[in-house]
């Protein structure tokens, strides 16, 4: 080899060396940058009832330990990897939860292998520190918001307040054509109660309190008996006896049934079978293990079965 040639493949190969170098000095240094820009898009501040809390920007693995909103989370298009026992019920789901974990009071251990990267629980939750020692966790209080509130709210929390949003504008607008659907068919000076019995207890219940009263009350405006609206529309819900029943009754009866093994032995009495709003056939029965929700896949086939027993031609 002549003295020239070695001396070019010397000079070539420490070439090819140093670019090698800038090309690996480079490649982490760049690599580092997107990496840091991608850190700080993955977590935002969301400003809730527990404070401010970091959460995923994009939550892919989020804990529903709140039972009334899993739903809400259906709709936004997450499905949970965790919910407690209750959602599973509902039928108006189908089998949207079918394959997810059920995570108790007790399952502190279950939570911790799914790996959430976001828990979502009422401010009450006994154990709001245990969660949060395993995932950003955030709070909310069940009567705290409307349920168009508590929907878009749901979407602050996991970065779908848009979606949330345009779901309430497009409600409004099946609401007020629903309403006068209703109207129509039976006038607009009806009056209605919701009830049910729980266990050996019974309830009536408010305008905001699940059980289809979102749709009765506020999205179809309808009335309630004035004792009812003075006495229950404010704590959201009364115990009652059979014997009180006529004090708030309505023209219209939503009853809710197939809850906790429900004693229905008023329906016997003859307290209930002289209500006008039996006589005339206006008792309504509902699955209360499906209404007890008021997401907003519930409060659609909520409103459709309302809307249908309002306005059936017999």
């Amino acid at each position: 080899m002549t003295k020239g040639l070695k001396q070019f493949l010397l000079s070539l190969t420490a070439l090819v060396f140093v670019f090698a170098l800038a090309a690996c000095s480079d490649q982490p240094s760049g690599e580092s940058s997107t990496e840091e820009k991608e850190s700080k898009q993955e977590t935002r501040i969301y400003e809730g009832e527990n404070g401010e809390v970091e959460v995923p920007a994009e939550p892919k693995r989020v804990a529903m330990l709140a039972a009334t909103y899993a739903g809400n989370l259906l709709e936004l298009g997450i499905t949970p990897i965790a919910v407690n026992e209750y959602p599973k019920s509902n039928k108006f789901y189908g089998d949207k939860l079918e394959d997810v974990e059920v995570v108790t009071a007790d399952s502190y251990e279950k939570l911790l292998e799914l790996n959430p990267d976001l828990i979502i629980t009422y401010s009450d939750d006994k154990n709001l520190k245990k969660y949060e020692e395993i995932a950003p966790t955030v709070t909310m209080s069940y009567d705290k918001y409307d349920y168009m509130e508590q929907h878009v709210e749901i979407g602050k929390i996991v970065g779908k307040e848009e979606d949330a949003k345009a779901w309430v504008e497009d409600w409004k607008k099946k609401a007020a054509q629903a309403r006068k659907k209703v109207y129509e068919a039976i006038g607009e000076d009806k009056t209605f109660m919701v009830m049910e019995a729980y266990g050996k207890d019974m309830y009536v219940y408010g305008e905001n309190w699940g059980r289809g009263t979102e749709v009765i009350y506020q999205a179809l405006e309808l009335k309630a008996p004035k004792k009812l609206k003075e006495d229950v529309f404010g704590p959201g819900w009364k115990a009652i006896s059979t014997e009180v029943i006529p004090t708030y009754a309505g023209d219209y009866i939503f009853v809710g049934t197939g809850a906790a093994n429900p004693d229905n032995s008023f329906m016997e009495s003859d307290v209930w079978k002289e209500l006008p709003a039996v006589k005339n056939g206006n008792a309504i029965k509902f699955d209360s293990e499906s209404f007890y929700f008021n997401d907003p896949i519930s409060l659609e086939k909520e409103l459709e079965f309302i809307v249908e027993e309002l306005t059936k031609k017999e």
